[in-house]
């Protein structure tokens, strides 16, 4: 007599171990998900300096912020302020910027013949390589030159500023000159017209080689600063692949608008939350296939391989990129193999 035939699988038992695939794939693939886009979010900001602590306002040094990348928001405060010392002026601004003009020929083209027209240019214009340079001559080089001033000591909250921090800023705050301070030299050939120094006899007309002094201040306003913390100081992160190393913009700016090619991040507490849930996904989905597999539930075979396998996925996904990080997971996969070994010996063992 023939042996008896096994009778086909009927659809239900077929979708039990098609679900559990699913659900354990589908618990896979959204930590992976996950940590793409948190790795992806770390491998931007590290060519920006590395990872930010997000400190906000009214933020204090602390021994466990030393080398971190830290955003910090807050009202810039002059402590020293900016000096020039040639016209003894002096601003309470984080920078005091100096803008030399001299009025001069420039030559105009539009086609046909040239044309010349003369007005306060910041720089000097070689009228040699005019087409009709007779009558159109520029003195040459400026005697003034144009300069910028920093506070000598200026705070954002409590920290202070490195002197690249302070090159960063904008000024677009006009500073008026005070005649009073000029050295007796300069108050000679200067007088004071629209907020400016000029040498003109007339200041409303002024002639070839006169020159128009002018400054202008960073305004004390709220900025946002990212930076390193070095001490009590914010300074550039020297290591940035960016070359840059830091980001400074007035107001209260979030970190994906100071840096744009920043992918969204999501809250770390999201990433956990993201990360259990594809873990209980992943654990439903073995516990189907053990079921379908040994007709029996096991709740410690089901978890040890869910385990494993988001253990394997997020360690390999973080390697180069955090190694520690990367020894973990891949320990915690270790961890559920040898769990699984363990279980799946017990349960093919014949019963004593």
């Amino acid at each position: 007599m023939s042996g008896e035939r096994k009778a086909p699988l009927s659809i239900r038992e077929l979708l039990l171990p098609a679900l559990g695939a699913i659900l354990l794939l589908l618990g896979v693939g959204l930590v992976a998900v996950t940590e793409k886009g948190h790795i992806d979010y770390r491998t931007q900001m590290k060519r920006h300096g590395g990872d930010v602590l997000d400190l906000g306002t009214n933020a204090r040094p602390d021994s466990d912020e030393q080398g971190y990348m830290v955003r910090v928001v807050g009202t810039l405060e002059t402590v020293e302020s900016p000096l020039d010392r040639q016209f003894n002026q002096q601003a309470n601004v984080p920078v005091l910027i100096r803008h030399v003009q001299m009025f001069q020929w420039h030559e105009q083209r539009y086609g046909g013949p040239a044309s010349y027209e003369m007005d306060w240019e910041d720089k000097p214009i070689d009228s040699s390589q005019f087409e009709h340079p007779e009558g159109h001559a520029n003195p040459g080089a400026f005697a003034i030159q144009s300069a910028q001033f920093d506070a000598g000591l200026l705070r954002l909250d409590d920290f202070t500023l490195s002197a690249s921090l302070v090159h960063g800023l904008i000024a677009n705050q006009p500073v008026t000159p005070d005649l009073r301070n000029l050295p007796s030299n300069l108050a000679a050939s200067f007088s004071l017209y629209q907020n400016a120094l000029v040498t003109s006899a007339v200041p409303s007309n002024p002639h070839v080689g006169d020159l128009r002094v002018s400054w202008e201040g960073v305004p004390s306003q709220e900025v946002t600063i990212v930076a390193k913390v070095q001490g009590r100081e914010l300074v550039p992160a020297s290591d940035a692949a960016d070359g840059v190393g830091y980001a400074v913009q007035p107001g209260d700016i979030p970190l994906t608008d100071l840096f744009p090619d920043l992918p969204v991040p999501l809250p770390m507490g999201l990433v956990w939350l993201r990360r259990l849930f594809s873990l209980l996904l992943a654990t439903a989905g073995t516990a189907l296939l053990v079921r379908w597999h040994y007709q029996r539930l096991d709740l410690v075979l089901a978890p040890s391989i869910a385990v494993l396998a988001i253990g394997a996925v997020v360690g390999v996904l973080w390697l180069g990129h955090d190694n520690a990080l990367a020894g973990w997971w891949l320990g915690l996969a270790l961890a559920g193999v040898a769990v699984t070994a363990w279980r799946v010996r017990a349960l093919q063992s014949p019963p004593q």
